[in-house]
């Protein structure tokens, strides 16, 4: 049984696809590769591997902060072909900015008896940030690698990596 998980955090058309609703840019684009040499990686060594994606109500709330995007259901809200989940591989959906709100994350990681986490994809600031505290207040081991994550705030991206460092005890590099 493994005891290692990649995260994968919204990795999903509507911010990575040039067509998409929310699209992150040419920052969400560069880290296509690098997440899927980690994605090689992790199936070859059969460790756990965790998609969370966006998939909103339509009228969801989030939509007055931020444009329509990632609508369950819809090709917005699919993972992007390049990083597609394989068999047995988890996606949850989520409908908020932390992966731990209103899903079930919490118990797949510890049924997988995970103690080391992975976290890579999009907004380094938003989603990822807050799904890395969540990891950090059960005591994760957790890790983030600069190249395996982008924002659409170049600002907010830097001050997101040095809060996960400093604040949350995560490995970033």
């Amino acid at each position: 049984m493994s005891r290692n998980a990649l995260i994968i955090i919204d990795m999903l058309n509507d911010f990575i696809d040039p067509e998409g609703a929310l699209y992150c840019g040419k920052e969400g684009r560069a880290i296509i590769d690098f997440i899927r040499e980690r994605l090689k990686i992790y199936r070859e060594r059969e460790d756990t591997v965790i998609y969370l994606r966006d998939a909103h109500d339509e009228n969801d709330s989030e939509f007055e902060k931020f444009p329509e995007h990632c609508v369950a259901g819809t090709w917005g809200s699919e993972v992007i072909p390049e990083l597609a989940p394989e068999p047995g591989e988890k996606v949850i959906s989520k409908k908020r900015f932390s992966g731990f709100y209103e899903t079930d994350l919490e118990s797949v990681l510890k049924e997988a008896g995970i103690h080391e986490v992975e976290v890579v994809g999009v907004c380094t600031s938003i989603c990822v940030m807050d799904t890395v505290g969540g990891l950090a207040n059960r005591d994760y081991k957790i890790s983030v690698p600069t190249k395996g994550v982008a924002d659409f705030d170049p600002e907010f991206h830097e001050f997101a990596l040095k809060r996960m460092k400093k604040i949350y005890g995560a490995d970033v590099s």
